[in-house]
């Protein structure tokens, strides 16, 4: 256990500033070029290494934010792999209360079209219980509220500033070049392999919007360390439902995400004014200390193992 804590105070140590606001990067979004690097680091936490480096960059404003890919550079880790708990920790520990997370999508209905985006309010899980999907375990048992899986705050300031994505038209106007959803409901898969048509058309059946394979556990995890957690999903195809489109490939995802990624970071730029004053007024003061009141065992009978662990993400809860 030593051997972790110490070696991430080290680079921990080297920050000037604490980094409140994370963003995950999902299929095609590798990186913020756009922003001014600062530095890199790369802890061990109790779960293991995350799946890349948090990146550290500062936009043109000062506002500095914590990157991490998570499907790794190169993109190494299909869904089921990805080390979702120390990629969260990571993140919780340096600092960070607001996650941004971006993610590849199919869509399932007629009217999210290609290159859309969406910003859900609702999750089905259709995942198989194969990822690891807790920091509760071990000797310490919590239920965490999860009827919103989403933060209603972040959602609402994410898609206030929907319109600054725009282009001018022929007649000097400018009109927004990106749709944005909201309040839609994105189902979970287990992955890697996409939808079968039958699969494709239940989903449709129930109501469901938008269909990816990573955002659980992730909304998860975040709910467990108290950072408000918003996921904006990128449509590049539609799935395998629609007979007179393309079946969905991997060759047909890359193109569309090539174009999404523009317009995430246009999108990430005009918010972090809004997210970083959201912080400063306390808006989201109200997620700290909810896990004290959601974690059943007794922390008399936790053993020492499962609460050095905990405190990694939830310092003096478990004492």
């Amino acid at each position: 256990m030593r051997k972790f804590f110490s070696s991430f105070s080290s680079t921990f140590l080297k920050m000037t500033k604490k980094i409140k606001i994370g963003v995950i990067g999902g299929s095609g979004l590798y990186n913020l070029d756009h922003m001014k690097f600062i530095e890199e680091i790369h802890p061990e936490t109790p779960w293991g290494y995350p799946s890349s480096k948090v990146i550290i960059v500062e936009d043109p404003k000062g506002f500095r934010i914590a990157f991490l890919t998570r499907h790794g550079i190169g993109h190494k880790y299909n869904p089921s792999e990805v080390p979702s708990r120390a990629n969260i920790a990571a993140l919780k520990h340096i600092g960070v209360e607001i996650i941004i997370a971006f993610s590849a999508v199919g869509s399932l209905q007629e009217e999210i079209k290609c290159r859309d985006f969406v910003i859900p309010d609702q999750i089905i899980d259709r995942t198989k219980g194969i990822r690891p999907s807790t920091f509760f375990e071990g000797g310490a048992a919590a239920h965490v509220t999860f009827a919103d899986p989403f933060n209603s705050l972040l959602a609402d300031l994410i898609y206030s500033n929907r319109k600054c994505i725009e282009e001018p038209e022929n007649d000097g106007q400018s009109r927004p070049r990106l749709t944005v959803h909201r309040n839609k409901t994105l189902v979970c898969m287990e992955g890697p392999a996409f939808s079968t048509r039958a699969e494709s058309k239940l989903y449709r059946s129930w109501n469901c919007d938008v269909i990816n394979m990573s955002v659980l556990p992730e909304a998860k995890l975040a709910k467990e360390v108290e950072i408000a957690y918003q996921m904006i999903c990128m449509s590049t195809d539609y799935d395998c439902w629609k007979q007179d489109e393309e079946v969905v490939s991997v060759e047909n995802v890359l193109t569309n995400l090539n174009q999404n990624v523009e317009n995430a970071k246009k999108l990430l730029a005009e918010i972090l004014p809004d997210l970083e004053q959201a912080l400063n007024d306390g808006k989201f003061d109200n997620l700290k200390g909810v896990m004290k009141k959601s974690c059943i065992t007794n922390s008399n009978i936790m053993n020492e193992e499962t609460i050095k662990k905990l405190n990694y993400i939830l310092p003096g809860y478990f004492e």
